[in-house]
């Protein structure tokens, strides 16, 4: 398996058709059309593949936003889609932790925050795996800066779709995770990342994206993201940029 890095418009027409079959294997109620105009606002493509067969993808846009008082640069997402086969690997994270530290050498980022729409608990419960602040969070309140932060952020770019006071996304026509994957296993909630959030996107199983936030530095990663740091730079990986 290979992990790669590539810009959005280097994608050929096969490779936008294998991420859309594998998306619909895991969202109900999609829209080639929609999925399309989605990848084409993204300036970047984080890919895992075996040989010729894509395993898993998420994609990226870079911003220059002014936000609460400050200029900031963002790195925006949404949910990570990944073949159950490859969940168990690291590539997939030491590739992202790797492509985080070449976008902000490119764009020479002082320091990039991460703005991820999240409907599924597997993408959510990566957040207190690799960070050790971000946000919301089930030990601290959004402190009132960050909270500001995103709700300008996120009201730019979704505009009314973005609830601010429940910290989501509604989008008019959602596409909601398959049931076998929105599904919170009982055993799953004795988690409290997993418990909270439940409880905070009460309407994920319809497709409502809870809005996170956290610092993509060294000094906020945990001891696995700061270990899967230092394993990209030993690993060479497969990238174009």
């Amino acid at each position: 398996m290979i992990g790669e890095l590539l810009p959005r418009a280097a994608l050929g027409g096969d490779d936008v058709a294998d991420m859309y079959r594998l998306f619909t294997t895991h969202f109900e109620r999609v829209s080639e059309y929609r999925f399309r105009v989605d990848l084409e606002r993204k300036d970047w493509v984080i890919r895992v593949r075996d040989g010729k067969t894509l395993l898993g993808f998420t994609s990226l846009q870079f911003l220059r936003v002014r936000a609460a008082a400050a200029d900031l640069e963002v790195l925006y997402s949404g949910d990570t889609i990944m073949k159950p086969e490859a969940r168990s690997t690291t590539l997939l994270a030491r590739t992202w932790i790797d492509s985080v530290r070449r976008i902000s050498e490119l764009h020479a980022a002082a320091e990039m925050h991460w703005l991820l729409l999240v409907s599924g608990f597997r993408t959510y419960r990566l957040l207190p795996v690799f960070w050790r602040e971000f946000f919301p969070n089930c030990t601290q309140a959004t402190p009132a800066g960050v909270r500001d932060t995103v709700a300008t952020l996120a009201g730019t770019l979704f505009g009314a779709g973005y609830d601010a006071h429940a910290g989501v996304v509604r989008f008019d026509s959602p596409q909601p995770l398959r049931p076998e994957l929105s599904r919170i296993p009982e055993s799953r909630l004795a988690d409290p990342h997993v418990r909270f959030f439940a409880s905070a996107n009460p309407g994920h199983a319809e497709g409502d994206e809870l809005v996170c936030w956290t610092r993509l530095t060294h000094d906020n990663l945990t001891v696995a993201g700061t270990r899967m740091w230092h394993a990209t730079e030993r690993v060479p990986l497969a990238r174009t940029v």
